[in-house]
C-alpha cells in the first residue's frame, strides 16, 4: 500500500507540473514492482519440507520442530521463512537455499498444556525480491508431540518407609550436605544446584549433587500421596518427584490409579514416567 501511494504521488506530480522525469521514475518503479510479482510466486515453487519428530517438554517450556527444507528446482531459493501457520513470532529463517540442495531449520514454539498434541503444517513464507508481497506456501509435516506436566510443588521427596523395601534394605542416597559431584542439568529441574561458575567459564549446564549418610532403596510415588490439590496440581508435584529422584539416582516407580511402573532409573524410565502423566 505505501509503494502504491509513492506511485501515485509520482503520477499527480508528473500530470499536474508535466514533469517527464517524474513520469520516467514512475514508469521505472511501477514496472520493476510488477516484475517482483511473478519473481516472488516462483520463489517457493520445488521446495519441500519434511519434518522430524519434536522432542518433549514440559508445560511452560518451549518445543521445538526440526523442519529440511529441499530445493529440488534449477534456481537458488532465497530469502525463505518456516514458520507456524497464523503465527508472526515463530518462525526460522533461510537465507539462501542452492538449487538441489537442503537446508535445516528449527521452529520454536511455546507449550502451555500437557497431552499429546499435533502439528499438521507450517507455512513456508517469502518476500522475495523487493518486499513488496508477501508469498506464503503451507506443507504439511503431521507430526505429533508429548508435553509433560509443569513440575511444580515441594522438591523434597516423600519418605519413604523403611518396613516396604522389597528387600529391607536402603541401597541409593537422598540429599544431603555432602557434595557427590556434578551431572548434566535435566531441563524442569530446580536450577538452584547449577554449578553457575562452570557455566560462566562456557562448560555445559551441570548440576551439583548432595548426599547424606542416610541411604534409601526403591520407593514408589503415589498419585494419592501428592497433596490434596486438583489432578493438574497433583501432576506437577509428580512431575518434580520424578526430576529429583532421576537426579538424586534413587530407583523409583510411579502409581496413577490404574497404572503402575516398577522402580527404575534412566532415561527411558524417566521418559516413560512423565509421558504416563502427560497422558493420564
Amino acid at each position: 500500500m505505501a509503494f502504491l501511494a509513492v506511485l501515485m504521488a509520482m503520477w499527480y506530480s508528473g500530470s499536474s507540473q508535466q514533469n517527464g522525469a517524474a513520469y520516467l521514475l514512475l514508469f521505472a518503479l511501477a514496472s520493476l514492482g510488477i516484475v517482483s510479482i511473478p519473481q516472488a510466486f516462483s520463489n517457493v515453487r520445488g521446495l519441500t519440507a519434511r519434518a522430524e519428530s519434536i522432542k518433549p517438554s514440559f508445560a511452560g517450556q518451549e518445543a521445538t520442530l526440526p523442519v529440511q527444507l529441499s530445493n529440488s528446482s534449477r534456481a537458488t531459493r532465497k530469502g525463505l521463512r518456516v514458520k507456524l501457520p497464523n503465527s508472526r513470532d515463530n518462525y526460522d529463517s533461510i537465507d539462501e537455499l542452492p538449487a538441489g540442495k537442503a537446508a535445516r531449520a528449527s521452529v520454536r514454539f511455546p507449550t502451555s498444556m500437557r497431552g499429546e498434541h499435533e502439528l499438521q503444517s507450517v507455512d513456508l513464507e517469502t518476500s522475495y525480491p523487493l518486499g513488496l508481497l508477501r508469498i506464503t506456501k503451507r506443507l504439511h509435516v503431521g507430526q505429533h508431540y508429548i508435553v509433560y506436566p509443569k513440575p511444580d510443588g515441594d522438591s523434597n521427596l516423600p519418605r519413604v518407609n523403611s518396613s516396604r523395601a522389597r528387600d529391607g534394605r536402603q541401597n541409593d542416597r537422598a540429599e544431603g550436605d555432602d557434595f557427590a559431584g556434578v551431572r548434566a542439568y535435566v531441563p524442569g529441574e530446580s536450577q538452584r544446584h547449577i554449578d553457575w561458575k562452570a557455566v560462566a567459564r562456557g562448560q555445559a549446564m551441570m548440576t551439583k549433587q548432595f548426599t547424606n549418610e542416610t541411604d534409601y532403596g526403591p520407593f514408589y510415588l503415589d498419585y494419592s500421596a501428592a497433596g490434596s490439590g486438583d489432578m493438574e496440581n497433583r501432576l506437577s508435584q509428580l512431575a518434580l518427584w520424578i526430576i529429583e529422584a532421576e537426579r538424586l539416582r534413587r530407583p523409583y516407580g510411579l502409581r496413577l490409579l490404574s497404572i503402575e511402573i516398577s522402580p527404575s532409573l534412566g532415561q527411558m524410565h524417566f521418559h516413560r514416567c512423565l509421558r504416563a502423566l502427560a497422558l493420564f
